[in-house]
């Protein structure tokens, strides 16, 4: 699921802008240290140096994101495009559940189907859930000492790679299939598909795997919603991933408390 960041649309500015936005900031130091003498207390002008300085390291630190922000982009005009916020520089604009797109953050949540237990978490600031499936298993192993023997996930999940890799741990992976651009069926195994794909491929078009991946959204889709409404998951107050992801995990440890 996705939450709204803790930061405005209008923070996310392009190379130029960034540049100019720091020496614009560095400007502004020079012009409190100016105005020390004016007056104010020690302790207001140590703060208003401290804000002035706080605002130099976040559009430093946005500017050292940009090259990971264009590095997600596919063409080289995509790439010149790029923005990143000048108030959480980790943040990205996604595309949300509403189809809207604003400043958030990618929350990967893994729960068990028959407790309904959230047993792994995590954060990142990709708009793509390809890639996770293999971490998810990974850290279930670790916080649990157990391999899940199946594993459902939604069409975004779908990374022929990541795929292999779980399928090497004994996991069987209940992932719909879906028609690519070039029309080709995607239930059919194709030249140079891993045993493990085409398993898959087949597995995906029997009854029981349509009746085993039903219970995914009952499961997963109830516990978004109960974060959302009920654990103040709808929107991110802090910045930065590791306070981010500090928010995600004690909302996760609040849910299973209130569960068991």
């Amino acid at each position: 699921t996705r939450v709204r960041a803790s930061a405005g649309a209008a923070s996310f500015r392009r190379k130029k802008s960034l540049d100019a936005c720091l020496e614009e900031a560095r400007r502004h130091v020079e012009a409190v240290a100016a105005e020390a003498d004016d007056g104010a207390s020690e302790v207001q002008a140590a703060a208003r140096k401290r804000a002035a300085q706080e605002r130099i390291d976040r559009i430093q630190r946005a500017i050292e994101e940009l090259p990971k922000a264009q590095e997600a982009k596919k063409s080289a005009e995509a790439k010149e495009q790029a923005r990143v916020s000048t108030t959480d520089p980790e943040a990205r604009v996604m595309k949300m559940a509403d189809g809207g797109f604003r400043p958030a953050w990618n929350i990967q949540i893994a729960s068990d189907t028959r407790s309904r237990i959230i047993a792994a978490v995590g954060v990142d600031n990709r708009g793509s859930d390809r890639g996770n499936l293999d971490a998810i298993v990974t850290q279930i192993q670790a916080r649990t000492g157990r391999t899940p023997e199946e594993i459902l996930a939604d069409g975004g999940y779908v990374d022929h790679e990541d795929m292999v890799a779980v399928a090497n741990k004994g996991v069987k992976s209940y992932i719909p299939l879906s028609a690519n651009k070039k029309s080709v069926a995607p239930r059919v195994p194709r030249p140079g598909d891993p045993p493990a794909i085409a398993e898959w491929r087949q597995r995906m078009t029997t009854e029981d795997a349509k009746s085993v991946y039903k219970q995914r959204a009952a499961t997963a889709e109830s516990i978004n919603a109960d974060l959302k409404c009920f654990r103040g998951l709808d929107r991110f107050l802090v910045r930065t991933l590791p306070k981010v992801t500090c928010v995600v995990f004690w909302s996760a440890i609040a849910y299973n408390a209130l569960r068991l």
